[in-house]
């Protein structure tokens, strides 16, 4: 076994270029001929003083009987590593489906100490992630977009690899090539990609945006009949690491994850109340919520019935006018400060221990509206705990402060006790509104004598009314069940926002310029289509579980090959998933797929 080196000359330009071969001699009818194990294309960059010890690697790799002619450990890892791969790719092209074996004899005498098992690689989620592929017609849409083969492959891989192993670029082409199998059910070679056909398929996917959403929603509203009757909207944003000079999107804002000190860019998502996105847009970091809501609902092509669900902040009346406006029915949560809740006029809508919900239903008479006025119990407690904590902490300052006005080295002059007390009430500005503060001051000197307050709870607060909000809609023919129950869907929108960071990698981005951050974001979004339908599917079945714990349930899920010594001195290569474990078995009944990912191979050599 040898790699040759052939010149040959192009088709079209009549250039000559050179290829590689890993080629054996074979003695055929008394003539010695060479045959073709792998075509190793233009591109074999390994130098040639190391051509003998990789072919001699190779033929030790598939043939047992010819001993340690090179041990493993005399090759550098990168040879080692594409040693492997050949290997493996020659194994793949002699191998015949055990299936299909036709009369070959099942059995086989083996030495059972020659056993090895090499090549491990992850097949679980790969699995379940191009069955959710193949029902969304994802592969055949990006045909029709005009993807090729390798764009294909690399768009896949991206988004595949994000379900499975959240990371950037880089680390997932590592993913790819070193621990998963994708490349194995799809019938591609990973292990000869570059980086940069990763980035070019972000690049295209992003290219595509608008297409393939509207895809994505339309076979999700095929395949499981919902209606497009409620939309939910919504914002988040995520950080960067670095300064991201390059984007223009990179600004500073309020982060919901509290990094203040890192640009940011916005992520507006529109849902459809099934959970599927329908539309989403990236935003400036400083991006203010309540502008944002034309640009996402414009070009949806939803029709008058449809239900608008939108948080407080993005419900403002500039934002409610333009739905009515645009002909929608609309439920938001209401902005106004002032809590009023009468639980005599109040109907129960949940009924379960330490978490009941009453709401009362007040019609406005100047606008026409119905207000949802709600008490949670469980949200009471929450509130109330957190009024202690913040009134508990906002005193103990005061106090610390007032002791010092007896103690050496402390702040007594009574403009300074002033200026502390007012940075201390815009610090716990929540508890501070309950409190009056007086400082008395020491009429011989410019110090504070005495600092005392009393506490007197504001009415129609979060002290007064732990655990009340308010809604507002124009569903003036809805009860206050259907009400209350739409507006809980917002939670599912929080979730997919929890889902898309914490699951799917979305923070932080690593990326400094502006396509790659967006590519990055609609990636994230594509994985995100196909996990809420496997996830969506499974709960029809009694499988409630997040994705995180299903991808804890398949991720040792894999395919290896077993080597093993024949009796006439061959040896047997037999290329096989693992065994599912019955909660693995359980998913695939689920979902109604075979629980077996990948062929039998067996090769003899």
């Amino acid at each position: 076994m040898y790699i040759r080196c052939t010149t040959i000359k192009s088709k079209g330009s009549g250039e000559p270029y050179k290829t590689y071969r890993l080629v054996e001699s074979e003695r055929v009818e008394g003539q010695v001929k060479q045959r073709t194990l792998l075509n190793l294309g233009r591109h074999f960059d390994i130098p040639k003083p190391q051509w003998r010890d990789l072919s001699q690697r190779i033929a030790e790799l598939l043939n047992t009987q010819q001993g340690s002619l090179l041990p493993a450990m005399e090759l550098d890892e990168a040879l080692e590593a594409r040693a492997q791969r050949y290997a493996a790719q020659i194994l793949v092209a002699r191998g015949q489906h055990t299936a299909s074996a036709g009369t070959e004899d099942t059995f086989e005498s083996v030495a059972v100490d020659t056993l090895e098992m090499v090549r491990p690689r992850r097949v679980g989620v790969e699995q379940l992630a191009l069955h959710a592929m193949e029902q969304l017609k994802l592969p055949e849409k990006l045909r029709e977009l005009g993807f090729n083969r390798h764009q294909l492959a690399a768009a896949l891989g991206n988004i595949i690899a994000r379900m499975a192993f959240p990371a950037s670029e880089r680390a997932s082409l590592a993913w790819l090539q070193q621990r998963s199998g994708l490349g194995e059910l799809m019938g591609y070679d990973f292990e000869s990609m570059g980086l940069d056909r990763l980035y070019q398929a972000s690049d295209q996917l992003w290219k595509h945006r608008e297409a393939l959403e509207s895809h994505l929603y339309g076979q999700e509203a095929s395949l499981f009949g919902f209606e497009e009757t409620i939309t939910l909207y919504d914002l988040t944003n995520t950080f960067f690491e670095g300064e991201a000079r390059q984007n223009p999107k990179a600004q500073r804002g309020r982060s919901k994850e509290k990094r203040s000190d890192c640009p940011l860019v916005t992520l507006g998502l529109v849902l459809d109340g099934s959970g599927f996105p329908r539309k989403s847009e990236i935003f400036a970091g400083n991006a203010s919520e309540p502008q944002t809501l034309d640009a996402m609902l414009t070009g949806l092509g939803a029709g008058a019935n449809t239900t608008v669900v939108l948080d407080a902040g993005i419900a403002t009346q500039d934002n409610i006018d333009y739905l009515v406006t645009k002909g929608y029915r609309y439920l938001v949560v209401s902005r106004k400060r002032k809590r009023d809740f009468d639980e005599e006029q109040a109907t129960l809508v949940k009924d379960l221990p330490e978490q009941s919900i009453k709401v009362q239903r007040v019609v406005n008479e100047q606008t026409g509206e119905v207000e949802l006025r709600c008490h949670s119990q469980r949200r009471e407690k929450k509130e109330q705990a957190m009024q202690d904590r913040a009134a508990e902490r906002f005193e103990a300052a005061l106090q610390s402060m007032a002791d010092g006005l007896h103690k050496k080295g402390t702040t007594k002059r009574h403009d300074k006790i002033l200026e502390r007390i007012g940075r201390l009430r815009e610090k716990y500005a929540r508890a501070a509104q309950h409190y009056e503060i007086t400082v008395t001051p020491d009429p011989q000197s410019d110090k504070a004598a005495s600092i005392t307050w009393t506490r007197l709870e504001k009415s129609h607060t979060q002290a007064t009314h732990p655990g009340v909000y308010c809604l507002r809609t124009n569903l003036i023919d809805w009860d206050e069940t259907t009400l209350w129950r739409t507006y809980t869907l917002l939670t599912d929108l929080e979730a997919v926002f929890r889902s898309l960071k914490s699951e799917l990698g979305l923070r932080p981005i690593y990326h400094q310029k502006e396509k790659r951050v967006d590519g990055h974001i609609f990636i994230t979004l594509l994985a995100y289509h196909l996990v809420h339908t496997l996830r969506s599917q499974l709960k029809t079945k009694g499988i409630d579980d997040s994705w995180q714990t299903l991808r804890a349930k398949m991720e040792n899920r894999q395919r290896v090959t077993v080597v093993l010594e024949r009796k006439d001195g061959k040896t047997i290569h037999l290329r096989k998933a693992t065994r599912a474990e019955p909660w693995q078995k359980a998913i695939y009944d689920a979902l109604g797929i075979e629980a077996q990912p990948g062929p039998t191979l067996k090769t003899v050599v």
